[in-house]
C-alpha cells in the first residue's frame, strides 16, 4: 500500500492569495460557518465549511489517497459515531480556539508557515477528518 498526498498550488501563489483574498474571505467564511453551526438544522453545512477552511484561507487542500493493487482509494475515515461524538464534545470549541491561533499566526510573516499548517489541520480538529 502506498499513500499519496495531493496538494494545491505553490507557496508563492498561496501566500499571495492569503494576503489579498484569504485573510478577509476566510474570516467571513468561518463566521458564516459558526452561525450555521448555531442552528441544529444547518450544523452539518457549518461543519463542512469548517473542514474547507484550508482551501478558502490559503488554497491549501490536502487529499490523501492510497494505492492498493494498482488502484487508487480515498483514505478510510474513522467511524462516524466517533467523529460525531468528537465534534459535539470537543471539535466545535477546539476548532474556534485553533482557528483563532492560526489566524493570529498568519498575521506575522515569521509564523505564517505555522498558521498555514494549522489551517491544514483544521479538518482534523473539527471532526477527526483525515
Amino acid at each position: 500500500m502506498q499513500v499519496i498526498e495531493t496538494q494545491g498550488p505553490g507557496c508563492i501563489v498561496q501566500v499571495l492569495w492569503f494576503l489579498f483574498v484569504g485573510w478577509w474571505l476566510g474570516a467571513a467564511w468561518v463566521t458564516v460557518a459558526w452561525v450555521l453551526m448555531a442552528l441544529i438544522v444547518t450544523a452539518p453545512i457549518g461543519a463542512s465549511m469548517l473542514n474547507r477552511v484550508p482551501q478558502v484561507m490559503a488554497l491549501r487542500g490536502r487529499r490523501t489517497i492510497e494505492m492498493r493493487d494498482g488502484r487508487l482509494y480515498e483514505r478510510a475515515q474513522l467511524a462516524f459515531i466517533l467523529r460525531a461524538l468528537w465534534f459535539v464534545f470537543v471539535g466545535w470549541w477546539a476548532s474556534a480556539i485553533w482557528l483563532s491561533l492560526a489566524y493570529a499566526a498568519c498575521m506575522t510573516i515569521v509564523l505564517m508557515p505555522i498558521g498555514f499548517w494549522m489551517f491544514d489541520s483544521t479538518p482534523w480538529v473539527v471532526s477527526l477528518r483525515r
